[in-house]
């Protein structure tokens, strides 16, 4: 029995109809933008896996750190002590991020870094004895599956088993020339019922790659503060490169009181997530009292191997070398994108730093894991490269890493796709 096989008897697996599914490739090892599976065949990661890995598989100068850490102090409990890569991972952190950012906290992965987001949203009006029990969030929007986060989340299929489980959250459109979302906005400020309004800044990941100009999210950010409410950009995706800069915040005038990391941090090698938070919200923490400080925590929390691998992956991000990579993938998916363009079956092309997205012309609505989706991706696992479309979407979001001909390959596999469907 193989592994595939055997994973099939024994696991259980993300976002999968386990009742259609058939064995799964098993992957035994990965370098650079290459996974290879147990009987050899090789696969172009052209998504990062999930968005995590941008600097390709097995990078040996974060390997490195973990096992420098792992040989010096793997793990310590992050309530009553600190250690030296927590301190050193904030120091950083807090040196790049939005200048308005003071005070971090760690924990585990996208969704937790959300729920810790929401939560000190919530009980900082508790604190001062305002009762703002409500959430603005953009339609269709992703922020992870675990309760709060999932609440915030506006694609359905996803929580409508959990319907009258979840915080209240009123959704407004992505501001774009069809949507009057300020004027939702406005319309919604005009109680004191919210916390906060979160969002993904500039593009919407699950969404399929929906893209919105920051001049728009700057005036919804502006009315926000003007109200009192607090904003949280979820830069879980589009964070440490991915739309061109440093963080998708670096576009705006505005800055966010909140901001959510994972998936890069750590380079894709170890589970790790961070809120940041502007000393307004923290000092709304502060009391004699001590109901009144922030009861949340993981076992994990400020682990000393995750800060070592994340401080080596923000060292890869900022060298002249790996700069020059996002800009040169940006340009060929902006060459990719005039080459669509001339595509018949092709509509909504559209890239923002190392990401591109587009539609297939289809006579009817596709959803999101339907026959069409399913279709595509067997295409594109058949032929050795990994991309999820979602529904009729296809995007790419490759490692930094990936060469001019890497991305061919990739480019000319999606050119066959679209000449069979």
């Amino acid at each position: 029995m193989n592994l595939s096989q055997k994973d099939q008897l024994y696991n259980w697996h993300p976002y999968t109809q386990h009742q259609t599914t058939g064995l799964l490739p098993a992957i035994v090892k990965g370098e650079g933008v290459y996974l290879w599976d147990e009987n050899g065949k090789e696969y172009i990661d052209a998504i990062s896996s999930w968005w995590v890995n941008p600097f390709g598989h097995s990078n040996p100068i974060i390997a490195q750190a973990i096992y420098k850490q792992l040989t010096t102090l793997e793990h310590v409990l992050f309530g009553g002590f600190t250690n030296k890569p927590a301190v050193e991972l904030a120091e950083k952190l807090l040196s790049i991020l939005p200048s308005n950012q003071k005070k971090l906290f760690y924990s585990d992965n996208g969704s937790t870094a959300v729920e810790i987001a929401l939560k000190a949203a919530l009980q900082y009006f508790y604190n001062k004895g305002e009762k703002r029990t409500k959430i603005i969030a953009f339609e269709n929007g992703f922020h992870g599956d675990t309760f709060g986060a999932m609440a915030a989340s506006g694609i359905t299929f996803f929580t409508e088993a959990f319907q009258g489980s979840l915080l209240e959250v009123v959704r407004i459109p992505v501001p774009t020339a069809e949507n009057d979302s300020l004027n939702l906005l406005e319309n919604l400020l005009q109680s004191n019922d919210f916390a906060a309004f979160i969002f993904e800044p500039l593009v919407q990941g699950a969404a399929g790659m929906v893209m919105y100009a920051p001049q728009e999210l700057d005036r919804l950010i502006s009315l926000c503060k003007k109200n009192k409410v607090f904003t949280i950009a979820d830069e879980i995706m589009t964070g440490f490169g991915k739309t061109g800069k440093t963080f998708a915040c670096d576009y705006l005038n505005e800055q966010p009181d909140m901001i959510c990391l994972s998936k890069a941090l750590t380079g894709g090698t170890i589970p790790m997530a961070v809120t940041s938070f502007s000393q307004e919200i923290f000092d709304g923490f502060l009391s004699n009292d001590v109901n009144k400080a922030l009861f949340h925590g993981h076992t994990f929390t400020g682990n000393p191997t995750g800060c070592a691998a994340a401080l080596a992956a923000i060292e890869l991000l900022f060298t002249e070398e790996m700069q020059h990579n996002i800009k040169r993938v940006a340009q060929q998916q902006y060459q990719f994108k005039n080459r669509l363009e001339q595509h018949p079956t092709v509509e909504h092309i559209r890239t923002l730093g190392i990401i591109l997205a587009f539609e297939i012309k289809r006579e009817t609505s596709e959803s999101y894991y339907g026959d069409f989706r399913n279709k595509l991706y067997a295409f594109f696992i058949e032929n050795g490269i990994i991309l999820r479309p979602v529904g009729n979407t296809i995007y790419i979001l490759p490692p930094y890493v990936t060469t001019n001909e890497q991305l061919e390959i990739i480019y000319k596999t999606i050119e066959k796709a679209l000449e069979i469907v």
